[in-house]
């Protein structure tokens, strides 16, 4: 269902809590929404593919899994393509156009499943996964049998994020207070920093530089790092109140980057000024879990949240600014 006022579009999932939202790499108009039933403790998870209108949210696809569905991605390959983790230590490819199933399951890992993430630079098509049974895995498009297990993180892997510039280079972060870089080909860790004395929840790389990377942590802070001096950031974005469930750099922006905490706020900063704080949005009445800007329209950005609502708008700061 949808509804919202000021520019918001709003569609409202009952029984059903997001956990992680996707814009479309190839649709404008189309996100997916990964959420879980009771808070994603227990029960069943649901993947929903929305449609975007001028008036309206349409539900496109809606597939229920046996348990939570904690993140999603796109392929960057196929339209109708993406990817879920659950709370099984599954992965499931879905198509868009294959109402009834997933066209694979895998589940190697022990524990839930995170993180996924699709690899965006030319030349390869992986997919990484992360997990709380403190490995990460590699695997083809097609989902079949994983590449290459990785190990190092000594806590729960919360998010892995490919690098849109290395091919073959990743970020992850753990509850074990580390950002780690990895090299796919050799099966290595080629960088760990002792970012946080915290769980870090999220990571993301920025879309302009590939040196620069943002963490978040259960302490309530935001660090920008610069990869080749790694011994104090370059940037600390403080202002949340309680800790930071996942951030996503600007695409159209080199040192835009928004979070989302589960002090029921999405934060805009710019890490070049002073203040870098730009905007506050105080819209959900839970924890807020899921953030993306769309690819394709500039300043539109999507979130969702424990509130069991998926909300599209542009924040007051960037309403303002011209693509």
């Amino acid at each position: 269902r949808a509804e919202g006022g000021d520019g918001e579009n709003v569609f409202r999932c009952p029984a059903r809590h997001g956990y992680a939202v996707e814009v479309s790499p190839f649709i404008a108009n189309r996100l997916a929404c990964s959420a879980s039933q009771y808070y994603g403790i227990v029960g069943c998870g649901s993947l929903l593919v929305l449609d975007v209108t001028e008036t309206d949210i349409h539900l496109l696809r809606r597939w229920e899994w046996g348990d939570g569905l904690f993140d999603v991605s796109w392929s960057e390959t196929n339209e109708h393509v993406l990817v879920a983790g659950g709370g099984d230590g599954s992965l499931q490819l879905w198509d868009t156009t294959n109402q009834n199933a997933p066209l694979r399951v895998v589940k190697e890992h022990t524990q839930e499943v995170y993180s996924v993430d699709w690899s965006q630079t030319r030349g390869e098509n992986l997919i990484v996964s992360g997990s709380w049974d403190q490995t990460i895995k590699v695997w083809d498009a097609a989902l079949g049998q994983s590449l290459t297990t990785l190990r190092g993180h000594e806590g729960v892997v919360y998010s892995t994020i490919w690098s849109p510039h290395i091919p073959g280079c990743f970020a992850s972060v753990s509850g074990d207070g580390t950002l780690r870089v990895w090299d796919v080909k050799r099966a290595a860790c080629r960088l760990a920093v002792p970012a946080h004395q915290a769980e870090i929840l999220t990571c993301d790389w920025c879309k302009y530089d590939q040196n620069i990377i943002a963490t978040g942590s259960v302490d309530c802070s935001v660090y920008i790092w610069d990869l080749r001096n790694v011994r104090h950031p370059v940037n600390q974005l403080l202002g949340h109140t309680y800790a930071i469930r996942r951030l996503k750099f600007c695409p159209f922006s080199r040192s835009l980057v928004a979070s989302c905490s589960y002090d029921f706020t999405v934060r805009f900063w710019d890490y070049s000024r002073d203040p870098p704080l730009l905007d506050t949005v105080e819209h959900h009445s839970e924890f807020v879990c899921g953030l993306d800007f769309n690819l394709h329209i500039p300043n539109q950005v999507v979130d969702c949240s424990w509130d069991e609502t998926v909300k599209i708008y542009t924040p007051p700061c960037l309403s303002a600014a011209t693509p």
